[in-house]
């Protein structure tokens, strides 16, 4: 009498099994922090996008250019030491977009001034670069100006320091705020649409307000291309910001060449 079909396949099978090697997890090549340090991504020349480092823009003439689509990496574009946050520039890019469109959606144009708390946190950062791409200017400061600003992005431990005229928006970060008036940074940014901003920017416009004066987005990225080949950062390189944001050297230094470069803002404050 033969075995029962159901019996035999049961031990053909067991017999007959493979064995498959566990399945490696993909490399990851944000860098990851050891002994105090930050290591920083491999890095071949001629092929960054492999390495996860974007490749530096042709000729920028705006904060935008900068911050490109097809810059979209992994490679580490600003590290917060103080609060352990990093952005890949896949999500600082696109976090950027979320940024402008939530000024834009509070009255911010091409123009239009929006105060930025100075600390060494990511939110203002990120505020800096979505009002770029709005030809807005930032103006880094504690206290408002005599100038009127459209939006004022601070701390929400700083909320009940700023009374705004109507028509004029608070926005916090870090806790919800205490009154319905103030928008929260952490809602409405992460809702926002990733969308590129319907904006028009030219090399001219104003970028950032120091005191009485303003510097366009020429002159922040010709001052960066116009340093010596030894002080530029290099890709994946970590740069620490020296320096208070209220500075226009320590922002051009700190924040916009390292990402001109594919390097990594870095804030140890």
């Amino acid at each position: 009498m033969g075995v029962p079909y159901r019996e035999s396949t049961r031990r053909r099978s067991s017999r007959g099994r493979r064995r498959f090697a566990p399945r490696r997890p993909r490399p990851r090549y944000e860098p990851r922090s050891r002994a105090g340090g930050a290591v920083r991504p491999r890095i071949r020349r001629g092929d960054s996008r492999r390495w996860g480092v974007p490749a530096a823009p042709s000729d920028p003439e705006t904060l935008a250019d900068l911050v490109a689509r097809d810059r979209r990496t992994p490679g580490i574009a600003l590290r917060a030491e103080r609060v352990d946050r990093a952005y890949s520039y896949r999500n600082f890019i696109t976090t950027t977009y979320k940024v402008g469109n939530v000024l834009r959606h509070l009255g911010v144009r091409r123009g239009t001034e929006v105060l930025v708390v100075p600390d060494p946190l990511p939110e203002p950062v990120l505020a800096f670069y979505g009002a770029a791409q709005l030809g807005a200017v930032t103006r880094f400061s504690d206290a408002l100006p005599s100038t009127d600003p459209r939006v004022v992005v601070a701390p929400a431990d700083r909320e009940a320091a700023f009374d705004l005229p109507p028509g004029r928006h608070l926005v916090v970060y870090g806790d919800a705020p205490t009154e319905p008036t103030t928008t929260h940074w952490e809602t409405e940014v992460w809702s926002e649409n990733p969308a590129v901003h319907p904006a028009s920017v030219e090399g001219a416009d104003p970028l950032l307000a120091v005191g009485d004066r303003t510097h366009s987005h020429a002159d922040a990225l010709s001052a960066g291309s116009g340093a010596g080949g030894s002080e530029r950062p290099q890709p994946g390189e970590r740069v620490v910001v020296e320096g208070p944001f209220e500075d226009y050297e320590a922002v051009v230094d700190g924040l916009v060449e390292p990402i001109a470069a594919g390097a990594t803002i870095t804030l140890t404050g």
